[in-house]
């Protein structure tokens, strides 16, 4: 752990409460912890069977929440040096000073404690494991092998796609077909996704020594060959739910149109591949994931 010289410290114990606890909140990356709420809570809500358990859903939301948060600290304190050298992230919290980096270390382990020992005792141990799973993935895994293979975002894509099996698990108490393929479906948007950033912040990427696909391919005929794949091959497995009953008929359909926009998105994106193109491929998977989600829990609702 790398000590905080005197000028850090001296603006640390400068810096007033409200900005340290927006300094906390900004580590804990609310708009990734906000994706995990959602797919652990469609998780849950389509794992259940019988009467939805409100308490159920609020227990493992609540405790894969702190998991989410504490991870994402962690995150913040390991590429602090990283962050630095970057314009998108240079005003974090660790490279401006506004915390010490013993302070996010800290506050990044209690929260996966306290949401380890919470999804434990109030949801099951399958729960519990799926949830510190995907923190050892993340920061054992995708996190160091950022700056040494472009393989990395393929392997960062498997604990971004458990939050679903956390929740049902936590609903069933085991996994089934279904659970699969909702990691499946969300193990595929990853790539549209995090490719389109990617393309839009190559340099960032570069500078800080990162080895995201766009970093090694200038041309971006390889990032958004995989960009328009995964956006293909998501659409007929999205369908599969409608397959094995996990939904219907209204689901299949809106699957497939959701679908299709998003694939007609990503070849917009790579006929002319600059970087306003790839921010609204990003906005358009951003708004994908949750309209698809959505859909297949109403489709549950009116079946």
């Amino acid at each position: 752990m790398t000590p905080a010289g005197p000028a850090t410290n001296a603006r640390v114990a400068a810096a007033p409460a409200m900005a340290r606890s927006y300094a906390y909140l900004i580590l804990t990356k609310p708009d990734v912890t906000f994706l995990v709420v959602l797919t652990t809570m469609a998780g849950y809500y389509l794992g259940y069977s019988g009467s939805l358990s409100t308490i159920g859903m609020f227990n493992v939301v609540f405790g894969t929440s702190l998991v989410a948060a504490g991870t994402a600290a962690l995150n913040h304190w390991i590429e602090r040096a990283s962050d630095a050298k970057m314009r998108r992230t240079c005003a974090r919290p660790l490279p401006i000073g506004a915390l010490r980096p013993v302070e996010a270390f800290i506050f990044g382990a209690s929260l996966i404690f306290a949401g380890g020992l919470y999804l434990a005792l109030l949801t099951n141990w399958l729960a519990c494991s799926l949830a510190l799973l995907t923190t050892l993935l993340y920061l054992g895994a995708y996190t160091p092998l950022k700056k040494r293979t472009t393989w990395a975002t393929a392997i960062g894509a498997f604990p971004g796609a458990i939050p679903p099996l956390v929740g049902w698990a936590a609903a069933r108490g085991s996994l089934n077909e279904g659970a699969w393929l909702l990691f499946a479906i969300l193990f595929l948007w990853q790539f549209p996704h995090f490719y389109s950033i990617a393309w839009m912040y190559r340099e960032d990427y570069s500078r800080a020594g990162i080895q995201m696909l766009p970093v090694v391919d200038p041309t971006g005929s390889a990032t958004f060959g995989q960009i328009i794949f995964t956006a293909a091959v998501l659409v007929p497995v999205s369908l599969l739910p409608s397959v094995i009953g996990l939904a219907g008929i209204r689901y299949f359909f809106g699957a497939l149109v959701i679908g299709m926009l998003l694939v007609k998105a990503c070849l917009w994106a790579a006929r002319n591949r600059t970087n306003v193109r790839a921010k609204w491929l990003m906005h358009a998977t951003v708004v994908h994931i949750p309209l698809l989600l959505g859909l297949l829990m109403f489709d549950k609702i009116v079946k």
